[in-house]
């Protein structure tokens, strides 16, 4: 059993092990090199081969304990035939979405459209590289998907203010992106990944009223579904602030925390295993700062199930020695 499994299943205390949002990213000179041949950041997910290699490259130079597929969120739209394209210095951009399209949209169509992802998961966890680490797959959770379909950009602070005006598109798109998530999920973990984890980017947008039916609802349905598969799950409901409440309504394997929240808290009120917290703009600062906040997190967390990530994707300006002087702090702690 890998170290995460045994933090998530096992609820072990006595281990903790480290993998990184976006740990597969910019701030490695090997990616920027693959990124600089390949502008189309889509095809390039696609590009089995590619999204292979570059999501090996981190574990090649750090002892982390999971590969999580180079990929993106937004795959699951891009195969229901919304165009999705990356703009520089401006993030995803989509487009219009035609709803009697894509309720004409049968499973093979959409699997066929990004299978190199599959693919992809299948080669990284047959890898000797991945022996005794877990493969990590991962979807955006409904709500999320759902601003990015309609919004058709990043929100950032808000949303558009006529977003909830239509409740019938809305609970439509839900229905689709159930039926299509869970697609996407079985076929990742029939390829070997043995965790997925649910990114709920933009949970925090919303009052605390609306989580129930955005967030809370639509998000246990898939905790639900890979759990049914024999596959741990770990929410990240990015910027909510009662984790008690979502834990105990969506019930999650384990819990991502951002940085914004308090790890003393989360503790009193959390009782499965944690993941996640630490701000990555430490990585940016000095190796005592980054040794002392790191040590903080371990410290706070030495008696409940662990896992050490950021409370964000690390960021591109980050220097690898820091991430490497990151990863031998847990280990040898």
């Amino acid at each position: 059993m890998s170290p995460i499994k045994k933090i998530i299943v096992n609820k072990e205390t006595n281990i903790t092990p480290i993998w990184i949002m976006r740990q597969a990213g910019r701030y490695l000179p090997e990616f920027r090199e693959i990124r600089k041949k390949n502008p189309d950041f889509i095809k390039l997910c696609l590009d089995y081969q590619l999204s292979t290699e570059i999501t090996l490259q981190p574990l090649k130079r750090f002892d982390l304990d999971a590969a999580i597929i180079f990929s993106d969120i937004l795959m699951v739209p891009y195969g229901l035939n919304q165009k999705v394209e990356f703009k520089k210095n401006f993030g995803p951009f989509l487009g219009d979405l035609n709803l009697d399209k894509v309720s004409k949209l049968d499973e093979i169509d959409f699997v066929k459209k990004i299978y190199p992802v599959y693919k992809a998961i299948k080669q990284v966890s047959d890898s000797e590289i991945t022996k005794n680490k877990s493969t990590i797959g991962f979807v955006g959770a409904p709500w999320t998907l759902l601003v990015y379909m309609i919004n058709k950009q990043s929100p950032k602070l808000k949303l558009k203010d006529d977003f909830f005006k239509d409740n019938f598109l809305i609970n439509r798109i839900f229905l689709i992106l159930e039926k299509f998530l869970k697609i996407h999920i079985k076929n990742q973990i029939d390829n070997g990944a043995e965790i997925i984890q649910i990114f709920d980017s933009w949970a925090g947008l919303l009052e605390e009223k609306d989580l129930p039916n955005y967030v809370y609802i639509p998000t246990l349905n898939l905790v639900e579904y890979v759990k049914s598969l024999n596959t741990s799950v770990i929410c990240f409901p990015r910027g909510i602030k009662n984790y008690k409440d979502y834990c105990e309504v969506v019930k999650p394997d384990a819990i991502c925390i951002d940085y914004e929240v308090d790890p003393k808290q989360i503790l009193k009120d959390v009782k499965i295993p944690v993941q996640g917290g630490m701000n990555p703009q430490i990585l940016l600062s000095n190796k005592d700062n980054l040794k002392k906040e790191a040590k903080k997190y371990l410290d706070i967390f030495k008696d409940h199930p662990y896992i050490f990530n950021l409370g964000h994707g690390v960021l591109p300006e980050t220097d690898p020695n820091m991430m490497d002087y990151l990863v031998k702090i847990v280990k040898d702690y």
